[in-house]
């Protein structure tokens, strides 16, 4: 008979709850396949350094021995270990898809803004239309470097100079936000698979110290006790007449503890870019969607998965520092229509020709000297007013 389906939703409280009233081994047991999301309290911990066998024990009565703060300290390590893996690569993922998500934004606001100032400068909407479509296949640096040649033999103006930048601008953006999206899809599938990853058996049994065949039957019998104490709570009917549990409880569990805040870690600087500055400079460019297509993809992969050769690959936290800050310039980013256009005509600007280089605006002030600042001048210097020593001073 196929059990009936959960009539009323899984809570964190139901969860908690379920695994509270299992034995203790059973809470370890519970505890530990679910370390990314709950932790293992310390007289747990202490009944698991009890339970561990003597590795000293090959055959025979197994020997009485006490813990000693070695042995606690070394199954808190190992705990603490496994669960900051787990942990982080859960944060890992969500910041991925919270950074992705503002870059797709940045990106297509960008793009909209520069089609919205060609059409001010004339462009009719089919042409914008037609050069959107192009984007994927246009060559940048082919049109930049004609662009750049015509304008240093003065073949074109800079009114159009702009326009032709700001079409460069606008299928570079288009190009960005495609590329976005992509990784989006796929780093949301990494996170749907690190959230309903559980510890392995292996990875249990080094934690806990106990052999294979223990663990395989504790955590059958314990596991199907959990499940059935919540297909219980959450149905309306009595499980009693069919005490089979449901393998969709288990995937119940993880799809609602996966809905819980994630606990942000404390990322340290990696060495990324050289020096702190360099990669913050770096990050608020990239956030701007200021940074050339040919580095972009290189300094993503930088901050996703550490492949800087400029990294310290001994620390723990390297691939979250960067995203943490990427995650935070882009909050505080202006994303105004005004903010975006100042930005795009700036870049879309042309660059001064050899020999007509602007002049400085003369500074205020800069006039002729009066009498009294020639005084306050030759006084420094110990002068009078006709120019010879004084003493006065």
């Amino acid at each position: 008979m196929t059990p009936t389906l959960a009539s009323s939703p899984l809570t964190v409280d139901i969860i908690e709850e379920a695994i509270a009233n299992l034995p203790i081994q059973g809470r370890i047991i519970l505890r530990l396949l679910l370390l990314q999301y709950l932790d293992v309290t310390q007289d747990e911990i202490l009944f698991m350094v009890a339970d561990r066998p003597d590795p000293r024990c090959v055959s025979g009565k197994k020997p009485v021995t006490t813990m000693t703060q070695e042995s606690i300290m070394a199954m808190v390590d190992r705990r603490n270990e496994y669960r900051r893996r787990a942990r982080l690569r859960r944060e890992r993922t969500w910041l991925q898809c919270v950074a992705l998500e503002h870059l797709i934004k940045t990106a297509s606001a960008f793009a909209a803004r520069a089609s919205v100032l060609l059409t001010d400068r004339g462009v009719s909407s089919e042409t914008i239309a037609a050069l959107s479509a192009q984007a994927r296949s246009a060559v940048p640096s082919t049109t930049l470097r004609i662009l750049e040649q015509q304008w240093e033999k003065n073949e074109i103006g800079a009114e159009e100079y702009q326009k032709h930048r700001l079409v460069v601008e606008m299928q570079m953006q288009l190009r960005f936000a495609e590329r976005f999206r992509k990784r989006l899809a796929l780093a949301e599938r990494e996170r749907r698979t690190s959230d309903s990853t559980t510890l392995q058996d292996h990875e249990i049994g080094h934690i806990w110290g106990i052999p294979a065949g223990t663990l395989a039957a504790r955590k059958v019998k314990f596991l199907s006790q959990y499940l059935l104490a919540t297909q219980a709570r959450c149905s309306d009917t009595s499980v009693s007449g069919s005490p089979v549990p449901s393998p969709e409880m288990w995937q119940a569990t993880l799809r609602t503890l996966s809905q819980t805040p994630i606990e942000r870690s404390i990322a340290t600087y990696d060495g990324l870019e050289g020096t702190e500055s360099a990669l913050i400079e770096k990050l608020e460019l990239y956030a701007m969607m200021g940074i050339s297509e040919a580095t972009e993809t290189k300094f993503w992969n930088s901050l996703v998965y550490g492949a800087s050769s400029n990294a310290i690959h001994t620390e723990t936290t390297r691939t979250l520092f960067g995203l943490q800050r990427l995650v935070s310039i882009q909050k505080d980013l202006d994303t105004s229509n005004a903010a975006l256009d100042e930005e795009l005509l700036k870049r879309s600007m042309p660059t001064p020709k050899a020999g007509e280089l602007p002049t400085p605006a003369p500074e205020s002030g800069q006039g002729e000297l009066t009498d009294f600042q020639r005084h306050i001048l030759h006084n420094f210097i110990g002068e009078d007013v006709s120019g010879r020593s004084s003493d006065k001073w």
